[in-house]
């Protein structure tokens, strides 16, 4: 099974790094695949809504989306990390996001999906954010289950965590290194 991990947090060894580092121990243990990209080192142009994909379902843009794109069509898993940054997604995550514009007009415009493989296509959503409120999560939830239907991922779960805000201070949260390992473990059923 192939697992591609979106880490969408500017900040390096950050709450959502470590995070996302503890889920991907568990897809390490059994075995799998798993391509990382963390966004904040990439070269990925906005998304331009020119129209360049409307009638191919491929963007016209060649930047570091193109190794995305791949691996998005190769891979059964997804796992998508990010802070949660006025109640939403950060800049980072949304701009990869916003660039699967052209997989929304190959599924919805050329009725074309994705192919499932025999294991299926399942996703993970990690967030965690400084602030109290749960409208930051239901924000940056809906736009995740936007960004995984539209990649042909049916189902994914949600793992967040609020009030946490200083660097590093998930690891001191009292489940959430061990939630993250579980849901990961999950994930790969």
């Amino acid at each position: 099974m192939k697992i591609t991990a979106f880490l969408g947090s500017p900040r390096v060894e950050g709450n959502s790094d470590i995070l996302l580092k503890e889920a991907l121990k568990a897809v390490e243990a059994a075995g799998h695949d798993i391509l990382m990209f963390r966004l904040n080192d990439m070269d990925i142009k906005p998304c331009q809504n020119c129209g360049g994909c409307d009638d191919t379902g491929i963007c016209v843009f060649a930047d570091d989306m193109l190794k995305i794109s791949s691996a998005i069509r190769e891979s059964d898993r997804f796992i998508l990390a990010s802070p949660v940054f006025f109640f939403g997604l950060s800049a980072q995550s949304k701009i990869m996001i916003d660039r699967c514009q052209s997989f929304w007009c190959e599924k919805y415009l050329l009725k074309k999906t994705i192919p499932a493989g025999p294991a299926g296509r399942k996703g993970l959503l990690m967030l965690v954010g400084g602030m109290k409120k749960e409208v930051g999560v239901q924000c940056s939830e809906v736009t995740a289950q936007a960004f995984f239907r539209t990649i042909s991922v049916p189902h994914h779960e949600t793992l967040s965590f609020l009030g946490v805000d200083a660097k590093g201070a998930i690891r001191s949260h009292p489940s959430a290194l061990n939630e993250a390992f579980e849901t990961a473990k999950r994930l790969l059923l």
